[in-house]
């Protein structure tokens, strides 16, 4: 891939390179979909779905959910991946500011980054995520939905109610995961053009945009029997970017830019990055 090779990096940081052929599409998906139950699945992503369940069978759910997964996933990305967390200094530092939550924006590199941010951010129950809808009928929905996963509706009905869900998860004060770059590329070093998602809901919910970034270190020490060749990661955390209050009309499209740009470059710098090869603002935005 062309793009790939106008990649520069800070001395020292690591470029993994797994034989993996990325797209010039960042748009492209590369993780396969797998529906179950039937061709069309056992959910519909419209006004029906369940974008808030505040029934006991879904919160009993949603605790043995963490409850079982939570300790074996973290001791997972410890052992195999060798989960550093950099930057926790700005949670303290920034304490105030993100009090009432954030929309934290990370590059979605591998199969366990969202547990990435969990560890990080250490909101556990209190994180939502939106996902792309299709993976709800595969075989991981169970996990998906009871970690904190909101499908992105297929219709305009179905949009309201998803509108309305968070509407309700940002008045309990609760944190918003979203993966800019829409479409997950193992262990892929660069920083993809964004889509404005992320961005739309800080401005419209006036919370902070929190990025975050994963970057790779190469196996070492007894990591280097297990795991393959796949790398190590480390996540770090950068420091909030603060929307301006109240803007309306063409402000707030200029703001929702400005986020972008601003989490963008600081998601490239804490990647270790010295030239990215995409833009912020992808062509077809």
């Amino acid at each position: 891939m062309t793009v790939e090779k106008s990649l520069k990096v800070e001395p020292g940081v690591y470029v993994p390179d797994l034989g993996i052929e990325y797209p010039d599409n960042p748009r492209q998906r590369l993780v396969r979909v797998e529906v179950e139950n039937s061709s069309e699945g056992k959910y519909r992503f419209d006004e029906t779905y369940p974008y808030i369940d505040r029934s006991f069978k879904y919160k009993w759910n949603r605790f043995i959910g963490f409850f079982f997964m939570w300790g074996p996933c973290v001791f997972v990305n410890w052992m195999k991946y060798g989960l550093r967390v950099k930057g926790r200094k700005n949670l303290r530092k920034y304490r105030k500011e993100l009090h009432d939550g954030a929309v934290v924006v990370c590059n979605h590199v591998y199969q366990m980054d969202a547990l990435c941010v969990y560890q990080a951010a250490r909101v556990f129950k209190r994180l939502w995520i939106p996902m792309y809808a299709k993976h709800f009928n595969g075989s991981n929905s169970w996990k998906l939905i009871h970690m904190g996963g909101i499908p992105v509706p297929e219709t305009i009905a179905g949009m309201r109610k998803f509108d309305e869900a968070f509407d309700y998860f940002r008045s309990k004060k609760d944190w918003i995961l979203v993966f800019p770059e829409e479409v997950r590329w193992d262990w892929y070093k660069p920083i993809r053009p964004f889509r404005r998602g992320a961005f739309t809901m800080a401005v419209k919910y006036e919370i902070p945009v929190l990025p975050m970034a994963i970057s790779y270190r190469p196996r070492t020490g007894w990591r280097k029997f297990i795991g393959g060749k796949t790398p190590l990661t480390t996540i770090t955390i950068g420091e909030p970017i603060l929307p301006v209050s109240g803007v309306k009309g063409p402000a707030k499209k200029a703001e929702i830019s400005r986020l972008r740009e601003e989490s963008h470059a600081q998601m490239v710098r804490l990647a270790g990055i010295t030239d990215n090869p995409w833009p912020a603002t992808p062509v077809d935005d």
